[in-house]
């Protein structure tokens, strides 16, 4: 590669040609404040449209500021980062943001946690010159099953559009509008409900002010915890672990499964479960559909249906309902972990303590902003009443754990409730890109050969790249399994099945980066990329240490099947854990 050499701040540095004056800068050590930049640069993804000016720099020769995060250098460039020209120019942007932005600031979902106020405070922006001229915009809120979208908070950063449109490539925000009134949302203004959104969360997880944030269910949580006259039990996905000791100062990565058990039932919850429970079940009903599908390919029958694609994810699950209809016959009809455990504690396990299923509560604790969409399909309920009654995020969690008074710090280390709190180390890695293809290749093949694996963790099937391939050998019949994690990656392999081009048996998708670990409910991880390595890591330690680590050898899942359920996919199986797919491809509605 070309070299360039430029000074910055008096400082010489010879970089790339068409690297930015704010890479080059950042390697110097010189901090560049940014507010719509943002680089997940592992993951390739980068929002760099130079729109909101807070990055200016002085460049000598040069008459007007230029943008440092999409300014590239030039060979013998000159540039100054903190002029008072450049001071000035910065604060006067800041304070033209905020003279339209609402001064709800106390009540705003994103309070003591907003990179607008942040940066605010870092440029001294104590007034707002001509606030009293300033009038604030007549957009509404929109409210669907998931997110909520306040457009007056919108700074028109566009980190949300790019995530939605390049990285995910569902196409559900662009801009609209001009001056004080432009503003991302759907097209044509519409509701995101009747959008193509899939609720994924990565706009809310991008989004630096409160223009983007979650439907909050604690308060709906609250409440059953404090009716006598209801049972409260909660599920925790694998993910949770990873990342909610973020939100109480410990570092990335840092696994916290014992002191949030703690937690949870200090907040009062009657009974303290795991996901990974219903992940390993998923992984019985999901593995022996994936078998049968298989031995039908390998028995000659040209009407199968492969590859089988995995169906944890329900933002997958609404992507490829709106874009790929044609295909809803091709993923596994097992129902996400989530959904498979509401379904068993409103029945298995409501019959065992003896309560009726309208007086069961199932919370769950989610890294997904989508689920809360999923616990609300029609087709999880039964006569009205939902198999999950409330999915709340991470974040929702911790803000529960604080106003509980409670430091996830100093708690103790406690072990989950039985029967629905044992799970295998397969269970785990659900929380990570590859996870659910290797817990499902950890099963299928021990079934399918009869013989003990003797190596159990499948490294071909792990990393962070955006599409991979491997093939696991099935004692001499080779299995090609396809991986990919984010939609935009997702919908090329698609393009591929529909094509007739696909060489896999089967493909695992995730709609987030990183798989659960990047979910839209996690703790913000602000364009860091090495906090999903992190958490990526302690999934991969909890499996590790687990003395179980494949779900058929589960003796709550061998003893749920025995007492409940007789078989995977048997007629009962496929009633409470299986599940069909929609055409949603017309579901958008413009007036």
């Amino acid at each position: 590669m070309e070299k360039v050499k430029l000074t910055i701040d008096d400082k010489l540095i010879e970089v790339e040609k068409g690297t930015t004056i704010h890479k080059a800068a950042k390697e110097l050590g010189i901090d560049i404040p940014v507010l719509c930049y943002m680089n997940l640069e592992d993951l390739g993804i980068e929002n760099k449209p130079g729109g909101c000016r807070i990055c200016v720099v002085e460049v000598e020769g040069r008459n007007n500021l230029a943008p440092s995060c999409s300014t590239n250098v030039q060979e013998g460039m000159v540039v100054h980062t903190h002029t008072m020209r450049v001071i000035n120019a910065r604060r006067t942007v800041m304070e033209f943001i905020l003279s339209d932005h609402p001064k709800d600031c106390l009540t705003c979902a994103k309070s003591g946690n907003c990179e607008l106020q942040d940066m605010a405070v870092k440029l001294g922006v104590r007034e707002i010159p001509g606030q009293e001229y300033a009038e604030m915009s007549e957009y509404k809120m929109d409210f669907s099953p998931s997110i909520i979208r306040d457009l007056d908070k919108c700074i028109m950063c566009r980190r949300c559009e790019m995530m939605c449109n390049e990285f995910q490539t569902v196409g559900a925000l662009s801009a609209f509008n001009r001056g004080f009134e432009s503003a991302v949302g759907p097209a044509f203004e519409m509701d995101l409900e009747y959008s193509t959104c899939t609720y994924c969360g990565q706009c809310v997880a991008v989004c630096p002010t409160g223009a983007l944030t979650e439907k909050d269910h604690t308060r709906d949580v609250i409440n059953a915890l404090s009716d006598p006259t209801k049972t409260v039990v909660v599920q925790t996905a694998p993910a949770v672990r990873a990342a909610l000791g973020e939100e109480f100062g410990l570092e990335a990565g840092t696994s916290v499964t014992g002191e949030m058990v703690a937690a949870l039932r200090r907040l009062g919850f009657d009974h303290v479960f795991d996901t990974d429970f219903a992940a390993d079940l998923t992984i019985m009903e999901e593995g022996t559909e994936l078998l049968g599908r298989l031995t039908a390919h390998l028995n000659g029958d040209k009407d199968v249906k492969l590859p089988i694609l995995t169906s944890c994810c329900p933002a997958w699950v609404n992507f490829f309902e709106h874009n790929f209809p044609e295909m809803k016959d091709i993923p596994s009809s097992a129902r996400s972990p989530q959904q498979m455990f509401g379904s068993i504690a409103k029945t298995y396990f409501a019959d065992k303590i003896n309560v009726k299923r309208e007086d069961l509560v199932v919370v769950s604790i989610m890294p997904c902003l989508a689920k809360k969409y999923e616990a609300q399909r029609d087709e999880f309920k039964v006569d009205g009443n939902p198999d999950v009654d409330f999915s709340i995020s991470t974040r929702e969690l911790a803000h529960l754990i604080k106003a509980a008074n409670l430091d996830l710090n100093t708690l103790p280390k406690e072990d989950f409730d039985k029967p629905l709190g044992e799970s295998s180390g397969a269970a785990v890695i659900f929380g990570v890109t590859g996870g659910v293809i290797e817990a499902a290749v950890r099963t299928a093949y021990e079934i399918q050969t009869s013989k003990k694996l003797e190596k159990i963790d499948f490294e071909e099937l792990r990393g962070i790249d955006g599409i991979r391939k491997a093939t696991v050998d099935f004692d001499g019949i080779p299995i090609n399994i396809g991986i990919a994690h984010g939609l935009g990656n997702a919908r090329k392999m698609l393009e591929d099945i529909k094509a007739g081009k696909s060489e896999f048996h089967a493909i695992e998708i995730m709609a987030c980066p990183g798989g659960c670990i990047g979910g839209g409910g996690q703790p913000i991880h602000h364009g860091d990329s090495s906090i999903l390595k992190a958490r990526t890591k302690a999934i991969y330690a909890e499996d590790a240490g687990k003395p179980i680590r494949k779900s058929h050898e589960n003796p709550y899942i061998i003893k749920l099947y025995e007492e409940f359920l007789g078989k995977p996919m048997s007629e009962k199986a496929h009633h409470l854990l299986h599940t069909g797919y929609f055409d949603k491809s017309n579901k958008i509605e413009i007036s």
